[in-house]
């Protein structure tokens, strides 16, 4: 249904095949790779299911012996385990349906590469099965696959350019925006906020999530004289980009050991109200319980393609999700700021149980909803 992504992972796939393979990103606690095309040029980023911090392969040990040495401080039991790659493109799916755009277009796939973290036991089945394809062709085409295994994962198109909110938190200090360019970015550190909460994103640090900035300068002319035409100035830009979006979607709010706080609340920007263009743009759709139900349906859709999945703990999630919905609406229409948002008494808008007017989706809850507050506090709520 999208030719354009299609089109990119036929790129990625080339090129493995022509031997420019994917590349191991040093950074973070997971087996993350920067996948290339036949060019050699970075076009996304490919995170697979068995290499996330958890997972069985994770080739960074770093996360396995925080959870074998202190799993009270490490791990997050409010997270559906080992499923962050769904939470990749889940967070894709909800920027898409508000028309935030400010996630970089993710989808689930399958790749395959040598530099992938395989066991043993796969390579050298793999092994076995070329040598056998070698050496007796007949036998060799009734074999399913001969390469390695694919992987399941989130590949999640690469943005040039764009460096850590960090660096550029830290340069606008010293060098304060101007004043269209803090307009456009107050809007667009918003829209950061409204997936954030929406998706109830457990890791936004300033290291994750990117600015793309262009500082205003005067361009070339040849009549260097006259540079009081606006033709000859350019005027900049500014935009955001959420990335790592994979401890998202939890299916209770934190209530064990840490609160998982939103980072971004500390921020200046986070203390001024939210803007009537944000507003006229996610207020409609989120009053609207019909969206929100589509939301939830597609969510559903696509969370259901795990093999682990459990349609009561996806209940769960979209119950958060409905909360967090409900609170943000309530604090568009009263002129309340990201700050005073995270606030707001955490709220789970559950669907009663029931067999009456179901759909076979959801064949043991019915249409109508109960609101509830969470009472139970984690223990460290200050970090």
């Amino acid at each position: 249904d999208d030719p354009q992504f299609t089109d990119l992972i036929r790129q990625a796939e080339v090129a493995i095949d022509n031997g420019n393979l994917p590349e191991r990103i040093s950074q973070g606690s997971s087996g993350s790779y920067f996948v290339k095309n036949n060019h050699g040029t970075i076009i996304g980023v490919f995170k697979p299911k068995d290499e996330e911090p958890y997972g069985r392969l994770n080739p960074k040990w770093t996360k396995y012996m925080h959870k074998i040495c202190c799993p009270c401080c490490f791990g997050r039991s409010c997270l559906v385990p080992n499923q962050g790659y769904l939470s990749e493109a889940g967070a894709s799916l909800v920027d898409t349906k508000l028309h935030l755009s400010v996630v970089p277009k993710t989808k689930v796939v399958k790749l395959a590469s040598e530099t992938f973290n395989y066991t043993r036991f796969d390579r050298e089945k793999t092994r076995a099965k070329k040598i056998v394809s070698e050496r007796f062709p007949n036998v060799g085409r009734h074999f399913h696959r001969i390469g390695l295994p694919r992987k399941v994962g989130s590949f999640q198109t690469f943005v040039e350019s764009y460096k850590d909110a960090d660096f550029y938190l830290r340069r606008f200090e010293s060098e304060p925006l101007p004043a269209d360019l803090a307009g456009n970015f107050q809007r667009r550190f918003e829209r950061l906020v409204l997936l954030d909460y929406i998706i109830r994103n457990t890791d936004r640090g300033n290291d994750n999530w990117l600015i793309k900035y262009q500082k205003p300068d005067l361009v070339d002319s040849q009549d260097t004289n006259d540079i009081t035409d606006w033709g000859l100035v350019n005027r900049g830009s500014i935009d955001v980009a959420a990335i790592d979006n994979g401890l998202a979607f939890p299916f209770k709010h934190p209530d064990s050991w840490r609160a998982y706080p939103y980072h971004w609340a500390w921020l200046p920007w986070a203390k001024q109200p939210f803007s009537n263009e944000t507003k006229e743009l996610v207020l409609p759709l989120l009053s609207d319980m019909n969206f929100v139900q589509e939301l939830c349906d597609d969510l559903y859709n696509l969370f259901k393609t795990d093999k682990g999945f459990d349609r009561h703990v996806c209940e769960r999630q979209m119950s958060v999700m409905r909360g967090q919905i409900l609170n943000l609406t309530q604090a568009l229409r009263d002129n309340k700021s990201p700050v005073q948002l995270v606030q707001m008494p955490a709220v789970i808008v559950e669907r009663s149980k029931g067999r009456v007017g179901t759909t076979a989706r959801f064949r043991s809850f019915s249409d109508t909803f109960t609101q509830s507050f969470q009472e139970k506090s984690p223990f460290f709520s200050w970090c």
